[in-house]
Protein backbone atom coordinates (compact mmCIF):
# COMPACT_ATOMS: atom_id res chain seq x y z
CA UNK A 1 0.00 0.00 0.00
CA UNK A 2 1.74 3.20 -0.95
CA UNK A 3 2.05 6.14 1.54
CA UNK A 4 1.02 9.87 1.04
CA UNK A 5 3.09 12.39 1.07
CA UNK A 6 1.72 14.71 4.00
CA UNK A 7 3.38 18.50 5.02
CA UNK A 8 4.92 17.88 8.17
CA UNK A 9 3.31 19.15 11.15
CA UNK A 10 0.44 19.35 9.49
CA UNK A 11 -3.19 18.32 10.76
CA UNK A 12 -2.63 15.26 8.32
CA UNK A 13 0.52 14.41 9.42
CA UNK A 14 -0.85 14.94 13.30
CA UNK A 15 -3.74 12.42 12.47
CA UNK A 16 -1.40 9.93 10.96
CA UNK A 17 1.13 10.08 13.96
CA UNK A 18 -1.87 9.71 16.25
CA UNK A 19 -2.93 6.32 14.43
CA UNK A 20 0.65 5.03 14.35
CA UNK A 21 1.00 5.48 17.89
CA UNK A 22 -2.56 4.19 18.63
CA UNK A 23 -1.47 1.02 16.33
CA UNK A 24 1.90 0.28 17.88
CA UNK A 25 0.04 0.56 21.09
CA UNK A 26 -1.72 -2.67 19.84
CA UNK A 27 0.96 -4.23 19.04
CA UNK A 28 2.74 -4.18 21.80
CA UNK A 29 -0.08 -4.74 24.55
CA UNK A 30 -2.64 -7.18 22.11
CA UNK A 31 -5.68 -5.71 23.35
CA UNK A 32 -6.73 -2.76 25.71
CA UNK A 33 -9.98 -0.92 26.06
CA UNK A 34 -10.60 2.42 24.70
CA UNK A 35 -9.81 3.78 27.92
CA UNK A 36 -6.80 2.03 28.72
CA UNK A 37 -5.43 2.87 25.31
CA UNK A 38 -5.84 6.66 25.88
CA UNK A 39 -3.44 6.09 28.66
CA UNK A 40 -1.08 4.01 27.12
CA UNK A 41 -1.16 6.42 23.75
CA UNK A 42 -1.57 10.08 25.99
CA UNK A 43 -4.08 10.70 23.64
CA UNK A 44 -7.86 11.99 24.51
CA UNK A 45 -10.59 9.32 25.03
CA UNK A 46 -12.50 11.55 21.87
CA UNK A 47 -9.38 11.53 19.69
CA UNK A 48 -9.12 7.64 20.52
CA UNK A 49 -13.20 6.95 19.84
CA UNK A 50 -12.25 8.52 16.34
CA UNK A 51 -9.64 6.75 15.17
CA UNK A 52 -10.89 3.60 16.51
CA UNK A 53 -13.95 4.15 14.60
CA UNK A 54 -12.06 5.03 11.27
CA UNK A 55 -9.79 1.97 11.65
CA UNK A 56 -12.13 -0.82 12.40
CA UNK A 57 -14.39 0.25 9.31
CA UNK A 58 -11.14 -0.08 7.12
CA UNK A 59 -10.36 -3.59 8.62
CA UNK A 60 -7.21 -2.31 10.44
CA UNK A 61 -9.18 -2.99 14.12
CA UNK A 62 -11.39 -5.06 15.21
CA UNK A 63 -13.74 -4.50 18.63
CA UNK A 64 -15.90 -6.16 20.99
CA UNK A 65 -17.65 -5.72 24.31
CA UNK A 66 -16.37 -6.56 27.61
CA UNK A 67 -16.86 -5.64 31.47
CA UNK A 68 -14.19 -3.23 33.73
CA UNK A 69 -15.27 -2.75 36.43
CA UNK A 70 -18.88 -3.83 36.40
CA UNK A 71 -19.10 -1.43 33.48
CA UNK A 72 -19.09 -2.28 29.90
CA UNK A 73 -15.81 -0.91 27.95
CA UNK A 74 -15.31 -1.28 24.01
CA UNK A 75 -11.85 -3.98 23.77
CA UNK A 76 -9.61 -3.39 20.63
CA UNK A 77 -7.25 -5.69 19.08
CA UNK A 78 -5.99 -5.54 15.74
CA UNK A 79 -7.63 -7.48 13.07
CA UNK A 80 -6.43 -10.85 12.87
CA UNK A 81 -6.70 -10.99 9.15
CA UNK A 82 -4.34 -8.84 9.09
CA UNK A 83 -1.30 -11.71 9.12
CA UNK A 84 0.35 -14.81 10.55
CA UNK A 85 3.90 -14.64 12.70
CA UNK A 86 5.47 -17.33 13.60
CA UNK A 87 7.58 -17.89 17.41
CA UNK A 88 10.27 -20.32 17.78
CA UNK A 89 12.12 -21.29 20.96
CA UNK A 90 15.17 -23.58 20.67
CA UNK A 91 16.12 -24.87 24.31
CA UNK A 92 18.77 -27.33 24.87
CA UNK A 93 16.74 -30.05 24.23
CA UNK A 94 13.65 -29.24 23.24
CA UNK A 95 11.92 -27.31 19.89
CA UNK A 96 8.63 -25.20 20.67
CA UNK A 97 7.00 -23.47 17.45
CA UNK A 98 3.83 -21.77 17.22
CA UNK A 99 1.96 -19.39 14.81
CA UNK A 100 0.14 -16.55 15.92
CA UNK A 101 -2.71 -14.30 14.11
CA UNK A 102 -2.13 -10.34 15.04
CA UNK A 103 -4.44 -10.46 18.47
CA UNK A 104 -1.42 -13.03 19.79
CA UNK A 105 -3.91 -16.05 19.47
CA UNK A 106 -2.19 -18.99 18.89
CA UNK A 107 -3.24 -20.83 15.78
CA UNK A 108 -1.21 -24.07 15.35
CA UNK A 109 1.59 -25.36 17.83
CA UNK A 110 3.86 -28.15 17.40
CA UNK A 111 6.88 -29.27 19.80
CA UNK A 112 9.85 -31.76 19.38
CA UNK A 113 12.88 -32.93 21.27
CA UNK A 114 16.25 -32.20 20.79
CA UNK A 115 19.83 -33.75 20.72
CA UNK A 116 21.72 -32.72 23.50
CA UNK A 117 24.22 -30.83 21.16
CA UNK A 118 21.64 -29.71 18.32
CA UNK A 119 23.89 -27.68 15.67
CA UNK A 120 22.33 -24.84 13.67
CA UNK A 121 22.01 -26.20 10.11
CA UNK A 122 20.16 -29.49 10.74
CA UNK A 123 17.66 -27.72 12.93
CA UNK A 124 17.50 -24.96 10.83
CA UNK A 125 16.78 -27.11 8.23
CA UNK A 126 14.26 -29.52 10.24
CA UNK A 127 12.39 -26.13 11.29
CA UNK A 128 12.27 -25.02 8.01
CA UNK A 129 10.37 -27.91 6.98
CA UNK A 130 8.46 -27.67 10.09
CA UNK A 131 6.86 -23.91 9.49
CA UNK A 132 5.76 -25.03 6.30
CA UNK A 133 4.41 -28.17 7.31
CA UNK A 134 2.22 -26.20 10.01
CA UNK A 135 1.27 -23.87 7.27
CA UNK A 136 -0.04 -26.26 5.22
CA UNK A 137 -2.04 -27.82 7.86
CA UNK A 138 -3.94 -24.10 7.78
CA UNK A 139 -4.08 -23.91 4.33
CA UNK A 140 -1.80 -21.38 3.59
CA UNK A 141 2.42 -21.82 2.62
CA UNK A 142 5.54 -19.90 4.74
CA UNK A 143 5.41 -17.01 2.56
CA UNK A 144 1.68 -16.02 4.44
CA UNK A 145 4.32 -15.73 7.48
CA UNK A 146 5.15 -11.92 8.29
CA UNK A 147 7.62 -12.47 10.74
CA UNK A 148 9.38 -15.08 13.09
CA UNK A 149 10.87 -14.35 16.29
CA UNK A 150 13.81 -16.86 17.69
CA UNK A 151 14.68 -17.53 21.12
CA UNK A 152 18.31 -19.48 21.85
CA UNK A 153 19.23 -20.50 24.73
CA UNK A 154 22.56 -18.23 24.90
CA UNK A 155 23.21 -14.36 24.68
CA UNK A 156 22.96 -12.77 21.68
CA UNK A 157 24.81 -9.48 20.45
CA UNK A 158 22.12 -7.19 19.04
CA UNK A 159 24.91 -5.64 16.78
CA UNK A 160 25.72 -8.35 14.89
CA UNK A 161 22.78 -11.02 15.71
CA UNK A 162 25.41 -13.67 16.64
CA UNK A 163 25.59 -15.47 20.25
CA UNK A 164 27.83 -13.49 21.77
CA UNK A 165 29.77 -15.75 24.05
CA UNK A 166 31.97 -18.67 23.07
CA UNK A 167 31.68 -22.09 24.46
CA UNK A 168 27.59 -21.13 25.76
CA UNK A 169 26.23 -22.72 22.42
CA UNK A 170 28.38 -25.06 20.63
CA UNK A 171 27.32 -25.64 16.65
CA UNK A 172 25.59 -22.16 16.46
CA UNK A 173 28.57 -19.71 17.32
CA UNK A 174 29.63 -17.52 14.23
CA UNK A 175 26.66 -17.91 12.67
CA UNK A 176 24.07 -14.75 11.89
CA UNK A 177 20.63 -16.90 12.66
CA UNK A 178 18.12 -15.07 11.59
CA UNK A 179 19.98 -14.21 8.33
CA UNK A 180 20.49 -18.08 7.60
CA UNK A 181 17.09 -18.98 8.46
CA UNK A 182 15.62 -16.25 6.50
CA UNK A 183 17.99 -17.80 3.40
CA UNK A 184 15.94 -21.11 4.28
CA UNK A 185 11.90 -19.83 4.22
CA UNK A 186 11.90 -16.45 2.21
CA UNK A 187 10.38 -14.07 5.37
CA UNK A 188 12.01 -11.73 7.91
CA UNK A 189 13.31 -13.53 10.94
CA UNK A 190 14.32 -11.47 14.68
CA UNK A 191 16.49 -13.23 17.00
CA UNK A 192 17.27 -13.06 21.02
CA UNK A 193 17.96 -15.22 23.96
CA UNK A 194 15.62 -17.42 25.41
CA UNK A 195 15.66 -15.11 28.48
CA UNK A 196 14.54 -12.13 27.30
CA UNK A 197 12.20 -13.49 25.46
CA UNK A 198 10.44 -15.63 28.07
CA UNK A 199 11.12 -11.53 30.54
CA UNK A 200 9.06 -9.97 27.57
CA UNK A 201 6.32 -12.21 27.20
CA UNK A 202 5.85 -12.09 31.04
CA UNK A 203 5.88 -7.81 30.56
CA UNK A 204 3.68 -7.99 27.77
CA UNK A 205 0.66 -9.96 28.65
CA UNK A 206 1.97 -12.16 32.00
CA UNK A 207 2.29 -11.20 35.47
CA UNK A 208 5.13 -8.43 35.43
CA UNK A 209 2.38 -6.48 33.19
CA UNK A 210 1.85 -4.50 35.93
CA UNK A 211 5.03 -3.53 37.23
CA UNK A 212 7.85 -0.89 35.59
CA UNK A 213 10.76 -3.45 36.46
CA UNK A 214 11.02 -7.00 36.59
CA UNK A 215 13.40 -10.41 35.85
CA UNK A 216 12.72 -13.58 34.53
CA UNK A 217 15.06 -15.83 35.89
CA UNK A 218 15.22 -19.38 33.18
CA UNK A 219 15.76 -22.51 35.16
CA UNK A 220 16.66 -25.35 33.31
CA UNK A 221 19.52 -27.02 31.43
CA UNK A 222 21.10 -23.49 31.85
CA UNK A 223 20.38 -20.84 33.78
CA UNK A 224 20.12 -16.84 32.66
CA UNK A 225 17.69 -13.86 33.11
CA UNK A 226 15.65 -11.47 31.13
CA UNK A 227 15.94 -7.93 32.48
CA UNK A 228 13.05 -5.72 31.99
CA UNK A 229 12.82 -2.29 32.61
CA UNK A 230 9.51 -0.10 31.65
CA UNK A 231 8.36 -2.82 29.38
CA UNK A 232 11.19 -2.74 27.71
CA UNK A 233 14.50 -5.24 27.54
CA UNK A 234 17.16 -4.31 28.83
CA UNK A 235 20.23 -6.26 26.98
CA UNK A 236 23.49 -4.32 27.55
CA UNK A 237 25.74 -3.53 24.98
CA UNK A 238 26.98 -7.18 23.74
CA UNK A 239 23.67 -9.23 25.22
CA UNK A 240 24.91 -10.74 27.84
CA UNK A 241 22.80 -8.98 30.29
CA UNK A 242 21.35 -11.15 32.71
CA UNK A 243 23.79 -14.15 32.57
CA UNK A 244 23.24 -14.97 36.53
CA UNK A 245 24.18 -18.44 35.64
CA UNK A 246 28.05 -17.36 35.25
CA UNK A 247 27.75 -15.11 37.97
CA UNK A 248 30.75 -16.77 40.60
CA UNK A 249 29.88 -18.96 43.38
CA UNK A 250 33.28 -20.49 44.25
CA UNK A 251 36.12 -19.18 42.26
CA UNK A 252 37.99 -22.45 42.94
CA UNK A 253 35.00 -24.51 42.00
CA UNK A 254 34.18 -26.78 39.08
CA UNK A 255 34.91 -25.71 35.12
CA UNK A 256 32.16 -24.39 33.59
CA UNK A 257 31.36 -24.64 29.87
CA UNK A 258 32.22 -20.94 29.55
CA UNK A 259 36.03 -21.56 30.59
CA UNK A 260 35.15 -20.26 34.27
CA UNK A 261 34.98 -21.75 37.75
CA UNK A 262 32.33 -22.03 39.84
CA UNK A 263 29.86 -20.46 38.09
CA UNK A 264 26.19 -20.95 39.13
CA UNK A 265 25.17 -23.14 36.71
CA UNK A 266 27.70 -25.71 37.93
CA UNK A 267 25.79 -25.98 40.85
CA UNK A 268 22.12 -25.17 39.52
CA UNK A 269 22.36 -26.13 36.01
CA UNK A 270 20.46 -29.22 34.70
CA UNK A 271 23.49 -31.16 34.02
CA UNK A 272 24.83 -30.44 37.57
CA UNK A 273 21.86 -31.38 39.46
CA UNK A 274 21.61 -34.78 37.14
CA UNK A 275 25.69 -35.80 37.85
CA UNK A 276 24.59 -35.81 41.56
CA UNK A 277 22.66 -39.38 40.52
CA UNK A 278 24.00 -43.03 40.19
CA UNK A 279 23.85 -43.84 36.47
CA UNK A 280 21.13 -47.06 37.57
CA UNK A 281 18.78 -44.20 39.13
CA UNK A 282 17.82 -42.93 35.48
CA UNK A 283 17.93 -39.67 35.96
CA UNK A 284 18.85 -38.96 32.48
CA UNK A 285 16.56 -35.72 31.58
CA UNK A 286 15.32 -32.82 34.33
CA UNK A 287 12.07 -34.50 33.61
CA UNK A 288 12.94 -37.62 35.41
CA UNK A 289 14.67 -35.94 38.46
CA UNK A 290 10.58 -33.82 38.38
CA UNK A 291 9.05 -36.69 38.21
CA UNK A 292 11.13 -38.32 40.88
CA UNK A 293 10.39 -35.14 43.05
CA UNK A 294 6.27 -34.93 42.36
CA UNK A 295 6.53 -38.57 43.37
CA UNK A 296 8.22 -37.59 46.78
CA UNK A 297 11.37 -39.14 46.55
CA UNK A 298 13.65 -37.38 49.01
CA UNK A 299 16.75 -37.10 47.42
CA UNK A 300 15.73 -35.78 44.37
CA UNK A 301 13.54 -32.92 46.40
CA UNK A 302 16.86 -32.19 48.24
CA UNK A 303 18.74 -31.82 44.92
CA UNK A 304 16.21 -29.50 43.62
CA UNK A 305 15.66 -27.41 46.92
CA UNK A 306 19.63 -26.87 47.03
CA UNK A 307 19.35 -25.85 43.25
CA UNK A 308 17.33 -23.15 44.44
CA UNK A 309 19.26 -22.19 47.60
CA UNK A 310 21.91 -21.48 45.07
CA UNK A 311 19.95 -19.63 42.84
CA UNK A 312 18.55 -17.20 45.26
CA UNK A 313 22.06 -16.62 46.32
CA UNK A 314 22.34 -15.28 42.87
CA UNK A 315 18.92 -13.57 42.54
CA UNK A 316 20.15 -11.66 45.84
CA UNK A 317 23.04 -10.30 44.40
CA UNK A 318 21.32 -9.22 41.15
CA UNK A 319 18.41 -7.62 43.21
CA UNK A 320 21.02 -5.71 44.72
CA UNK A 321 22.28 -4.39 41.54
CA UNK A 322 19.20 -3.87 39.45
CA UNK A 323 16.29 -3.37 42.46
CA UNK A 324 12.77 -4.87 40.21
CA UNK A 325 10.02 -5.03 41.67
CA UNK A 326 9.10 -8.75 40.46
CA UNK A 327 11.16 -11.93 39.65
CA UNK A 328 9.62 -14.51 37.79
CA UNK A 329 11.22 -18.77 37.79
CA UNK A 330 10.48 -19.79 34.07
CA UNK A 331 12.19 -23.02 32.24
CA UNK A 332 12.10 -26.63 32.78
CA UNK A 333 12.57 -26.89 36.31
CA UNK A 334 10.50 -23.78 37.43
CA UNK A 335 7.72 -27.07 37.19
CA UNK A 336 9.41 -28.04 40.55
CA UNK A 337 7.11 -25.25 42.13
CA UNK A 338 7.47 -24.07 45.58
CA UNK A 339 9.98 -27.13 46.19
CA UNK A 340 12.49 -24.67 44.05
CA UNK A 341 10.84 -21.25 44.70
CA UNK A 342 10.52 -21.23 48.81
CA UNK A 343 14.80 -22.18 49.12
CA UNK A 344 14.91 -19.59 46.85
CA UNK A 345 13.09 -16.70 49.00
CA UNK A 346 14.98 -17.81 51.76
CA UNK A 347 18.27 -17.10 50.27
CA UNK A 348 16.70 -14.13 49.15
CA UNK A 349 15.74 -12.68 52.36
CA UNK A 350 19.59 -13.35 54.10
CA UNK A 351 21.49 -11.95 50.90
CA UNK A 352 19.54 -8.79 49.55
CA UNK A 353 19.36 -5.87 51.00
CA UNK A 354 16.87 -4.99 52.96
CA UNK A 355 14.41 -2.21 51.83
CA UNK A 356 11.14 -0.09 53.03
CA UNK A 357 9.13 -1.34 50.30
CA UNK A 358 10.15 -4.78 50.94
CA UNK A 359 11.83 -7.11 48.73
CA UNK A 360 10.36 -8.67 45.56
CA UNK A 361 7.85 -11.31 45.20
CA UNK A 362 9.36 -14.83 43.58
CA UNK A 363 6.60 -16.36 41.33
CA UNK A 364 6.00 -18.88 39.06
CA UNK A 365 5.61 -18.29 35.17
CA UNK A 366 2.34 -17.38 33.34
CA UNK A 367 2.92 -19.94 30.41
CA UNK A 368 4.61 -22.42 31.23
CA UNK A 369 7.15 -24.03 29.09
CA UNK A 370 5.75 -21.65 26.26
CA UNK A 371 6.58 -18.51 27.60
CA UNK A 372 10.10 -18.08 25.83
CA UNK A 373 7.71 -19.03 22.50
CA UNK A 374 5.40 -16.22 23.01
CA UNK A 375 7.79 -13.85 23.85
CA UNK A 376 8.99 -14.69 19.90
CA UNK A 377 5.69 -13.78 18.94
CA UNK A 378 5.74 -10.35 20.47
CA UNK A 379 8.85 -9.60 18.93
CA UNK A 380 7.72 -10.55 15.15
CA UNK A 381 4.57 -8.61 15.88
CA UNK A 382 6.96 -5.70 17.14
CA UNK A 383 8.91 -5.97 13.61
CA UNK A 384 5.30 -6.47 11.53
CA UNK A 385 4.63 -2.83 9.74
CA UNK A 386 0.60 -2.12 9.57
CA UNK A 387 0.68 1.33 7.86
CA UNK A 388 -2.46 2.67 9.25
CA UNK A 389 -1.45 6.33 8.20
CA UNK A 390 -2.39 5.26 4.61
CA UNK A 391 -5.68 4.62 5.54
CA UNK A 392 -7.77 7.76 4.84
CA UNK A 393 -9.80 9.52 6.90
CA UNK A 394 -13.23 10.36 6.23
CA UNK A 395 -14.25 13.62 6.16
Amino acid sequence: MSRRRVPPGSQSSLREANRARLVESLKRHGRLTQVELAGSTGLSPATVSNIVKELTASGLLHTSFTSRSGRRATLVSLARQLGLVAGVHFSSRQLHVAIADATRTIVTESSLPLALDHRHDAELDRLAILLSDMMESLGGSVSDILAVGLALPAPIDPRTGMVSTPGLLRGWEGVDVAESLRARIGRPVFVDSEANLGGLAEAREGNARTVSSSVFIRVGHSISAGLIVNGDLFRGVNGKAGQIGHVTIDENGPICRCSNRGCLETYAGGPALLSLFPPGEGMQRLGDLLQAAEAGDGSARRVIADAGRHIGVAAASLCNLFDPELIIIGGELSQAGEILMAPMRHSLERSALAADGGLPEIIGTSFGEWAETRGAIAVALDHVTVEAEAIPFSA
